[in-house]
């Protein structure tokens, strides 16, 4: 038993190899952990940034107001940590009157670390469409429903576009922005130079664009030839028009199914199509 366990650990390990991670700095830890104890090598570069709008007055009028709505909607984890964090003392007042729905289940975990209902979240699939195609969001059933959408800016329109056509009033809380920070890319472009990179985690189409920018030119289809981990058919299909030859979706943004795929990626589990 004991000589059994060895192998599994050494089969599903990383080997030294070096992946990518691309999450915003404070949204990392999780996945570079999980890499560096599968034996891998973790390399942090942040392509995005999450600040605050710049409108934060205007945030703050509008938090004054929720018990008008029927349903508030958080678009992501940093909409629910950066929403709380506009409010007093970072609580949210009693509101029994309103229904709270998540896009996902990373979502709705951080809702439940602040103390908020999840009253409506897909039981699969993260995204717009999966929420749209539960019951109460209906057009029989959301007709005439007041709804906030929390979310950063220039997200999506998908969600409200919907809810509008069904009957429904909508409208946003922008409550982050997402800009791209000051990184040095000299780690990536030596690892790159030398074909000692691995796999890339991107976990958004602007995160990978992002990336695109900080690194130089020279290096970008160096780059594309990397296998490339994404969380979406979108970022997928956004990629794949960037350049990018080996991409593969996990089957959730979640950071252990980032890591799940990029074991497979790591020990060849992945039959890339050319």
């Amino acid at each position: 038993m004991r000589c059994c366990r060895r192998y599994t650990i050494k089969m599903s390990g990383l080997h030294g190899k070096q992946v990518l991670v691309t999450r915003p700095r404070h949204q990392s830890e999780t996945l570079c952990r999980l890499i560096t104890e599968a034996s891998g090598v973790a390399i942090s570069l942040p392509t995005l940034a999450i600040v605050p709008v710049d409108d934060v007055a205007s945030v703050k009028a509008q938090l004054l107001h929720l018990e008008r709505y029927h349903w508030i909607f958080f678009m992501s984890a940093n909409a629910v940590t950066m929403h709380m964090n506009y409010l007093d003392n970072g609580r949210m007042p009693t509101l029994k009157s309103v229904r709270f729905a998540a896009i996902g289940a990373a979502t709705a975990k951080a809702m439940k670390s602040f103390g908020l209902p999840v009253d409506l979240m897909p039981e699969e699939g993260f995204s717009s469409q999966a929420l749209l195609a539960l019951a109460p969001l209906q057009a029989t059933n959301i007709t005439n429903q007041t709804c906030l959408i929390v979310r950063g800016e220039g997200g999506h329109e998908e969600l409200a576009n919907t809810l509008l056509a069904r009957g429904a009033q909508v409208e946003y809380l922008n409550v982050y922005k997402r800009v791209l920070p000051e990184v040095d890319c000299t780690q990536l472009m030596q690892l790159l130079q030398h074909n000692c990179l691995h796999a890339i985690t991107i976990t958004s189409a602007e995160a990978l664009r992002n990336l695109l920018t900080l690194l130089c030119s020279d290096y970008h289809q160096k780059l594309f030839r990397i296998p490339m981990i994404v969380v979406s058919e979108r970022i997928k299909q956004i990629a794949k028009e960037l350049g990018c030859e080996h991409i593969i979706i996990a089957v959730s943004p979640s950071d252990t199914a980032i890591f799940q795929a990029v074991k497979k990626v790591i020990n060849g589990g992945i039959a890339w199509q050319k």
